[in-house]
């Protein structure tokens, strides 16, 4: 007869023990997998509200602070649609949705630290009820900061030039220092700050410490976070280059022009 404490006994109470615990988590991810992408959607959703600044414009308060309906009420203002990122051009959403071709990125001039970006991209841009105007285009944009991919939107106004606002739905920053890319005082700093410079290159940057006092192309570095700092203006320079979404906001440019003068 078996001993209780006996070894086989222990061996197999806690073969029991795994067996059940990882049926209970197995079953809570499946059970949790629709409701887990959903969290996914909605983050987005308020990372754009806040690049945009609808939520503060409206409520006065940032994304995460609204209720569903307020969500959802301000995500009728945002359309969006599908682009081959070389040639500017819209593509069908079943073409988009078909293509998981990529393009090599030449890191040696934006070094933005990643091998490739797709071949089409989802854009976003920002319709004011009732007339149908296009105030702002919504981008989305990644690069390397210093433990991993930042993921996130960068919101322009319809001259094409002014940023509205940067968010950053996904990162592994460090907490504290390259983490306060998540700040709101800090992403508050990019409202107005200028894209291009004169000659049309891409100019916008994080500072090394205070931006200079009249400088519309900066914003205040990161304390502490020197390559957070760097990633962010690497990015944000290569997505506004010819190699990102140039050719796609230069075509826009032309027919928000166009529309300007037929009105």
């Amino acid at each position: 007869m078996q001993q209780r404490d006996s070894l086989f006994n222990t061996l197999l109470v806690a073969t029991v023990l795994c067996v059940v615990c990882s049926l209970a988590v197995s079953g809570a991810a499946v059970a949790l997998k629709d409701r887990q992408k959903q969290n996914v959607i909605l983050d987005k959703q308020k990372n754009i509200l806040d690049a945009t600044g609808l939520a503060i414009g409206e409520y006065g308060v940032q994304a995460s602070m609204l209720e569903m309906s307020q969500i959802t009420e301000l995500n009728g203002w945002i359309k969006e649609t599908y682009i081959d990122l070389e040639t500017g051009e819209e593509v069908s959403k079943d073409l988009y949705d078909a293509t998981d071709d990529t393009v090599s990125i030449d890191n040696r001039k934006y070094n933005i630290g990643e091998p490739s970006r797709p071949k089409t991209m989802r854009v976003f841009f920002v319709e004011e009820p009732g007339s149908g105007r296009i105030s702002q285009v919504v981008l989305p944009v990644f690069g390397k900061g210093l433990w991993g991919t930042l993921y996130g939107y960068l919101a322009v106004r319809s001259d094409l030039n002014t940023i509205q606002g940067l968010t950053f739905y996904s990162h592994k920053e460090t907490p504290g220092l390259g983490g306060e890319v998540d700040n709101p005082s800090w992403k508050a700093q990019w409202e107005g700050v200028k894209l291009y410079d004169e000659s049309g290159e891409p100019a916008a940057m994080v500072f090394k410490g205070p931006a200079p006092s009249g400088d519309q192309h900066s914003v205040d570095g990161l304390s502490g976070a020197t390559i957070t700092s760097r990633g962010v203006t690497n990015l944000i320079r290569y997505w506004a280059s010819q190699d990102g979404y140039g050719p796609y906001l230069g075509k826009l440019s032309g027919e928000l022009t166009s529309s300007k003068e037929g009105a």
